[in-house]
């Protein structure tokens, strides 16, 4: 697909969306929506580097549209002023060819997953907490997906965020910068571009990757799958901010 046709969702405006877009932009992707419902903060800006100081308490979206463009006037930029949601996840994953998804919490993951499966549209998944990330994605055929290797939210708080835990800015960086080639790659029909997670190391500076293996009792994506639809009593605490 010429990448000028191409239609990106990027999930989050944060630590990841934020050096996603901004590679995505500059490789000339046609169209970026952009879904977030937050503001810019100040404690943010150590990786969210899309906005500076003089950002701090505007929308993220509209900061994010005029950082973008800036950088590239050839992709049109197309706000949502929502999180992602299970009454809004698959209508916002048909509006796209590959859907990038930087959230900080594993509800939000989990309804990405799903929507994008029964929408069957690609999705590049991205975390980053402390000092490690991990990226990979997901074919529009979603098979192996997201519940292949996690298979279901984790109890309470057994997981904390980057908010809690912390994150060091050049890490999430990196895994932005993976998402986008990622995101590339798929749209330019690179089947090699799926089936293996990569992790990234921060602290002894370290990425590997590891082929992930279709489970076949998955309830997404298995023999006699189970999940149909994004019901919201399947996710807690869904967000969109990283």
């Amino acid at each position: 697909m010429p990448l000028r046709d191409a239609r990106v969702l990027v999930v989050g405006v944060g630590g990841l969306g934020c050096p996603a877009a901004l590679a995505l932009a500059r490789a000339g992707v046609g169209t970026l929506i952009l879904a977030d419902d937050d503001v810019v903060e100040l404690t943010n800006l150590h990786r969210q580097i899309l906005f500076s100081e003089s950002d701090v308490g505007r929308d993220k979206l509209e900061a994010a549209r005029d950082r973008l463009a800036s950088e590239s006037s050839a992709t049109r930029i197309e706000l949502r002023h929502t999180r992602f949601l299970p009454e809004t996840a698959r209508a916002l994953a048909r509006e796209a060819h590959v859907v990038v998804e930087g959230s900080d919490n594993f509800a939000t993951k989990f309804l990405a997953a799903d929507a994008c499966r029964l929408e069957e549209r690609a999705v590049v998944h991205g975390s980053g907490v402390r000092t490690d990330a991990t990226v990979w994605a997901v074919s529009a055929e979603g098979k192996p997906c997201y519940r292949c290797l996690f298979e279901d939210l984790p109890d309470g708080d057994a997981q904390p965020n980057c908010a809690e835990a912390g994150v060091l800015g050049p890490v999430v960086g990196f895994a932005g910068a993976l998402m986008a080639d990622l995101a590339l790659r798929v749209l330019a029909g690179d089947a090699s571009a799926f089936g293996q997670v990569r992790t990234y190391d921060g602290l002894r500076d370290l990425l590997r990757k590891v082929t992930v293996t279709a489970r076949a009792s998955c309830p997404l994506c298995g023999e006699t799958p189970t999940i149909s639809d994004t019901d919201e009593s399947r996710y807690t605490g869904t967000s969109c901010a990283a």
